[in-house]
């Protein structure tokens, strides 16, 4: 939790950009796994919430009355039951003093200050809920069914929201760098523990034991995979066999609500064979490229497409590719390898702000996105860099034999993709390299002291000394 001013001041900010009417906050209800009694813990608040409110208990709404000027912190107080199983907590006037807020209330005062501005026709402004509950509080408070409750989100207030968590201040910035500091335990950790024998299953516990001990928790379920073509493959009970590779995509949030995001690729056997060390190195070449480059007034689709072609050059000098590289970037020939975007952006969210919809945060009048093409349409940053945003650098290769067969059976792209080639290489897998960007005045940096290794010689060489 920042200083009270902190809070405030964004407030402050958040009214003059809405300008007119009542914007409602929803903060996160705890979620039952499988009854009532059993919540998915720890508990997580909504970022948005968190980010003006401060607070990090459930049941809570934060109103802001733009035109009265006026502020309150809804919820109730626990009860003696409560307090008996779970310890005592801060009062709801307590806490809305903790963070500036004038007023506090009942949850039943919520329905009242809602039907008094629907009966005024006073703008009622609220987030895309992305949770049931909230949904059908939204339904009971505002009458709006849920399944029209995304196209009834208030425009204005998400604009601001994202203007003004894409630009993290310094405060924020030293949250991210701790968050940095566990990610690098956890990836490091994956590393001295990748060898024939462990189960995936068994590192990515681990690892997730690190973020939870650490930390809050992890920053979005541990993808730990021999089978990297799979984009987001999940830990199986499969052992690491000699000889494949280990792809490792995984980040931490501190306890204030921060993320890491990482990925490395590690050789099972300790050491690249010839073939892995070539397309590991294109990979690693197109990552410091990203990082070389990404500045403030940098559109970052140029900096995904700059890096698509420098891929797919190198592929051709592996005669996997042929042809005119221009023009088989514009033809989306590049997704045969690369389907998804160089990155996103990143803050209290892991892909930060996504419940306000890619388009609205990756986005803007001037770069707008290709929901055509297909791993175009999975480009989520391609707007101007920012002195600020914090966004992922993340290419990579991966060779997806469903993929491959098909494009080989319609023909899509066949003037610039060798398919017998590409044959060979279905036993592949794929390889990611990830860190996360901190956008400077002048360029970009690495968020994170202590650097995981990633250079193909560095990797080697932390395998040999430290594998356990």
């Amino acid at each position: 939790m920042f200083s009270k001013e902190t809070y405030v001041n964004r407030r402050a900010e958040l009214r003059k950009l809405v300008k007119t009417g009542i914007i409602v906050l929803f903060g996160n209800n705890d979620s039952p796994a499988n009854c009532p009694a059993n919540g998915y813990h720890p508990f997580r608040q909504d970022s948005s919430f968190l980010y003006y409110f401060g607070q990090n208990r459930d049941g809570l709404v934060g109103v802001i009355d733009i035109d009265h000027g006026t502020e309150t912190l809804v919820g109730d107080d626990i009860s003696i039951e409560d307090i008996v199983w779970f310890g005592s907590v801060d009062s709801v006037h307590d806490m809305a003093e903790q963070v500036g807020v004038a007023h506090s209330a009942p949850m039943k005062t919520l329905s009242t200050i809602c039907h008094d501005a629907l009966r005024q026709k006073r703008p009622i402004h609220f987030l895309p809920p992305y949770r049931s509950d909230i949904k059908i509080q939204i339904f009971d408070l505002l009458g709006i069914h849920p399944n029209q409750q995304k196209e009834s989100a208030s425009m204005p207030l998400i604009q601001a929201v994202v203007k003004m968590r894409s630009t993290k201040t310094a405060e924020e910035i030293e949250e991210l760098e701790r968050a940095a500091i566990i990610g690098y335990k956890m990836h490091t950790t994956a590393m001295k523990l990748c060898r024939p024998g462990v189960t995936e299953k068994e590192i990515a516990g681990v690892l997730d034991g690190i973020a939870n001990g650490l930390g809050s928790m992890v920053s979005f379920p541990t993808i730990l995979t021999q089978h990297a073509e799979i984009m987001h493959g999940t830990p199986s009970m499969a052992q690491l066999q000699e000889g494949k590779l280990m792809l490792c995509d995984a980040g931490a949030e501190n306890i204030n609500g921060y993320c890491s995001d990482n990925t490395r690729t590690s050789p099972v056997s300790g050491r690249f064979d010839q073939r892995q060390l070539e397309i590991y190195s294109i990979v690693e070449e197109c990552h410091d490229y990203a990082l070389s480059v990404a500045k403030p007034g940098m559109k970052y689709a140029d900096v995904h497409f700059a890096i698509c072609r420098l891929m797919f050059d190198r592929l051709k000098e592996l005669g996997l590719t042929k042809g005119d590289t221009q023009e088989a970037v514009a033809a989306g020939a590049h997704a045969m390898f690369l389907p998804h975007g160089l990155g996103h952006m990143m803050g209290m969210d892991v892909h930060d702000m996504e419940s306000l919809d890619q388009i609205n945060v990756g986005f803007d009048e001037e770069v707008r996105p290709n929901l055509e093409q297909f791993g175009t349409n999975c480009l989520r940053m391609g707007r101007r860099l920012q002195e600020g945003f914090v966004v992922t650098d993340e290419p990579g290769i991966y060779f997806i034999p469903a993929l491959i067969d098909d494009w080989k059976a319609s023909g899509h792209c066949q003037e610039f993709l060798n398919f017998d080639k590409l044959e060979t290489y279905k036993d592949f897998g794929g390889i990611r390299i990830e860190d996360d960007l901190l956008i400077t005045k002048d360029g970009c940096r690495f968020i994170g002291k202590d650097r995981i290794p990633y250079h193909p010689k560095d990797v080697e060489a932390y395998m040999a000394e430290n594998r356990q």
